[in-house]
């Protein structure tokens, strides 16, 4: 788990605060990530990050800057499939400074535009700035693990990985929206795009934003079909199971840190922590 937070001009007019807005920002998000802390400064952007070290834990320090340092990424997740991918960005005249998976977004997009985020096999919340096209990309992962907020405060956009970050900008204003209020009080959650905050929205799971100076736009990039050609016998079905759920521990064992897991009592986290005994090379640390 990392923190992302910023403040980008959406208008060559429009003026950036102080440097200590966005530190005091990234400060509110240090429990999500207490192993570091980076910061891009620009004429029309200020990003922040704080970083909890999973991969490349030495080199992979953000925001990271594409090979000519004209756009710079900040990113809360992990990419599983990201070696994959790097091999093909490679092939495709991509220099990496990194071994870390935020690269290979950077390049991806780059590469493939929102398009390309249907590669990736993952979970993420990331903003990608521009500098000479003065634009930013947000994206959130396509079931929406990972948490992006974002309010607009005249001419400048405002996102973090939590409201709160966004509300330690004294630029977001506090007013509450009757209308999440009811939903909360209905379904004990908010759908997005809501928040209980008039002027703070959620980016929807499988949406991108796109900032710049001729607005604001949010699209879907992820579009699932819920299709069967054939409907399996259960014998078939089960092992289908057990092989997506192999698969889905399997990849998330990638770390360079040490793992853990979760015991709540129930079938799913018994099956996850089998699965993780049958993979690991040591004993599997469990937490309840």
């Amino acid at each position: 788990m990392c923190g992302i937070c910023g403040i980008v001009a959406l208008t060559p007019q429009a003026r950036l605060p102080g440097p200590e807005v966005v530190r005091r920002m990234t400060d509110i998000l240090r429990h999500r990530g207490p192993d570091d802390e980076g910061f891009h400064f620009d004429a029309a952007a200020a990003l922040g990050h704080r970083r909890l070290s999973i991969i490349d834990v030495a080199g992979g320090h953000q925001p990271i800057a594409n090979e000519d340092e004209t756009r710079f990424i900040i990113f809360n997740g992990e990419i599983y499939n990201h070696r994959e991918i790097r091999e093909l960005l490679e092939k495709r005249g991509h220099r990496y400074r990194t071994a870390s998976d935020t690269e290979t977004i950077l390049h991806l997009v780059e590469e493939e535009g929102i398009p390309g985020l249907n590669r990736m096999n993952g979970m993420w919340g990331f903003a990608i700035w521009d500098f000479p096209r003065r634009r930013l990309l947000l994206a959130r992962d396509r079931l929406g693990i990972k948490p992006l907020y974002y309010a607009q405060a005249g001419d400048l956009l405002l996102f973090a990985s939590e409201i709160k970050a966004l509300l330690a900008s004294h630029l977001v204003a506090t007013d509450l929206d009757p209308a999440a209020l009811a939903s909360y009080l209905d379904l004990l959650y908010i759908p997005s795009p809501r928040t209980i905050f008039r002027g703070v929205r959620k980016l929807p799971p499988g949406h991108a934003l796109v900032a710049d100076s001729t607005g604001i736009r949010v699209e879907r990039f992820w579009n699932p079909a819920f299709t069967l050609d054939r409907v399996p016998e259960f014998p078939e079905a089960a092992e289908r199971v057990r092989d997506l759920l192999s698969d889905a521990v399997r990849i998330r064992l990638l770390s360079e840190v040490p793992l853990g897991a979760f015991l709540s009592g129930g079938i799913d986290s018994s099956l996850v922590v089998g699965l993780m005994s049958r993979v690991m090379d040591r004993p599997v640390k469990t937490f309840t």
